[in-house]
């Protein structure tokens, strides 16, 4: 592999990383990869895992986290078998499954952290800590929302979750997508590289061929338009020292509208499937 680029960790401790290009994949890789992955998590910055709503960004975040559960949740109605079972892996503090429950899924979660389960549970959604805590179940559909990029171990979790996904089932996965416009714009200080909690950045290739590995095949694509201005808010602090609306707007509208040409979104979801099922249109 060879280096891509050089960045760090703007969010938690301000140490530098390195991607590196794995030319077989179109992948880009964190290096070093920390062996104590927990303490880049310690942050009340990183609100994926809070429900904070104290700051201009938290109230950003939350502001389309609620779009995204409305468009989450109309996506896998759409997927899903009659038996409606859900696994959502990486749930955070729950708000996904909360939304699906109440909308008749039956339905499980996997989050590794302390504090988001912690909170998940307040909302009375119990969340696994481990996929091998689910047994033998299996599910109609499987998501993983920006969650994929965060694994050690990439392949052995693929087919882990293989291995609970129906035979007919489907796999929703959301990951971001280097080769967008903002993060060519913003470059090092692009937020979506968040090194080193992200592990692996992902193209749309890259997606397509990592899952071939696994017997697995992308039958389609959906952006997520809102990425772009968020991952460009963020990044324009990152970059000016503040998060300057304005310009942090017309970069993600430009992302967007280039995205509309060449497909390359700040951040995707790709419809996954047995590859022997891959006949299946939408």
């Amino acid at each position: 592999m060879r280096p891509y680029l050089k960045t760090k960790d703007f969010s938690v401790t301000g140490e530098d990383f390195q991607l590196l290009y794995d030319k077989d994949l179109d992948l880009l890789v964190t290096e070093p990869q920390p062996k104590e992955l927990e303490i880049y998590y310690r942050s009340e910055n990183y609100i994926s895992h809070t429900d904070s709503k104290d700051t201009f960004m938290d109230r950003v975040y939350h502001t389309v986290k609620q779009f995204n559960l409305w468009l989450k949740t109309n996506m896998i109605h759409k997927y899903g078998a009659e038996r409606k079972t859900l696994l959502d892996f990486g749930a955070g503090t729950g708000d996904f499954l909360i939304t699906a429950k109440g909308k008749g899924w039956s339905v499980a979660g996997v989050e590794p952290n302390p504090d988001a389960r912690m909170r998940s549970r307040e909302k009375r959604m119990e969340l696994y800590q481990s996929i091998n805590d689910l047994g033998d179940s299996k599910f109609q559909v499987i998501t993983l929302w920006h969650v994929l990029e965060h694994v050690p171990d990439l392949e052995n979790q693929i087919e882990l979750l293989k291995k609970h996904l129906e035979e007919d089932g489907i796999m929703l996965v959301a990951v971001p997508n280097y080769k967008s416009y903002d993060a060519s714009y913003y470059k090092e200080f692009w937020a979506a590289f968040d090194t080193p909690r992200h592990l692996w950045h992902f193209s749309r290739s890259s997606i397509h061929k990592i899952f071939s590995k696994h017997s697995m095949k992308v039958i389609n694509t959906k952006p997520m338009w809102f990425d772009a201005f968020y991952v460009a808010l963020l990044s324009e602090k990152y970059k000016n020292g503040r998060q300057r609306l304005f310009p942090a707007l017309a970069v993600g509208l430009l992302s967007n509208i280039k995205a509309l040409i060449n497909k390359e979104f700040s951040s995707l979801i790709y419809i996954i499937q047995n590859d022997t099922l891959s006949g299946r249109k939408d």
